[in-house]
């Protein structure tokens, strides 16, 4: 056995939001080089003039890394941070901690096991309830990935992550800090379905067919299968998310504007920009994240057992 042993209760959806919330930052932490590496690679392009002025070209996921450390300094790499710790927080949360339970929800009373028209719904539920209440966080850290420093006389818009709060709201209103809100519920409402159910199904398999126990082995395989079909199907609505909340008021009408102009100028491939940096970001990300959360589920369930426990 390889980790913490599963333990005899179930973990209470307390446990699972908690649980999902601390190992997403913890994956977040990780990983966050390689998002804003993803990010910087699918706004190039649009704003041209500004990148040719600055010289600045961005070439692959270890070019953007290496440009950006020799550009900007090496904390450009975690511009935003704050917000994406906090975005995890509440995101990670309710996607992935009430998934079980919605799942659940949706699962006709004396079935024993979900199908999988209902994992899609639980996936799509609780992706589009955590977009609802997160994307305000998911605007200040595109806002900040997105931003290019140059030293100390370079134009630095936001103070820290509470003045970016303060500032969107006060240029583009109350509404600018929930922009882009339809594509990320749609993005992520995928992605949600594509890790989630992926994950579960896997895992699933693996343990019913005995070619893995419910350990380390299983956890990495399943999550490295969940990262690989999210980056497939979800990297061009994250192209379009990404453009279309780092964009200025008015310059699309909508995220379809966005996307039909953003394909007319620079080509259909320009949907899977970022799409290496995205992969392995995402599929690290899903290892690490998943790994974490079934051993703090385990961790925490036998803490709260043993405050329960009467000796």
């Amino acid at each position: 056995m390889v980790g913490l042993k599963p333990s005899e209760m179930p973990p209470t959806t307390a446990v699972k939001c908690l649980g999902a919330g601390s190992a997403a930052c913890f994956a977040d932490l990780l990983t966050y080089p390689l998002d804003t590496a993803k990010v910087r690679l699918q706004i190039q392009g649009e704003n041209q003039a500004a990148q040719m002025a600055q010289n600045i070209q961005y070439r692959g996921v270890l070019g953007t890394i290496l440009t950006m450390v020799r550009t900007e300094g090496p904390r450009s790499l975690y511009n935003g941070l704050v917000a994406g710790l906090q975005r995890q927080m509440s995101f990670a949360s309710i996607r992935i901690g009430l998934y079980d339970s919605v799942k659940q929800f949706y699962t006709p009373k004396g079935t024993d096991n979900s199908g999988i028209t209902t994992r899609i719904l639980a996936g799509c539920t609780t992706g589009a309830m955590a977009v609802t209440c997160a994307q305000p966080t998911d605007v200040v850290k595109v806002r900040f990935q997105a931003t290019v420093h140059l030293g100390p006389g370079s134009n630095q818009k936001y103070g820290g992550t509470m003045d970016a709060y303060r500032t969107i709201a006060r240029e583009e209103g109350v509404r600018g800090l929930w922009k882009g809100t339809l594509p990320n519920i749609m993005r992520n409402a995928i992605v949600n379905c594509a890790e989630m159910v992926t994950y579960d199904i896997i895992k699933e398999k693996l343990l019913h067919y005995h070619l893995f126990t419910d350990n380390f082995p299983c956890h990495f395989v399943s999550a490295f299968g969940a990262g690989l079909c999210a980056t497939v199907v979800a990297s061009p609505v994250d192209v379009v998310k990404t453009r279309y909340i780092n964009s200025l008021p008015g310059q699309y009408r909508s995220p379809l504007d966005c996307m039909l102009k953003m394909v007319a100028r620079e080509g259909p491939t320009a949907l899977y920009k970022g799409f290496t940096p995205s992969f392995l970001r995402l599929g690290a990300w899903n290892v690490i994240m998943f790994v974490t959360y079934e051993q703090l589920k385990r961790a925490l369930m036998n803490v709260q057992m043993l405050r329960e426990s009467p000796f």
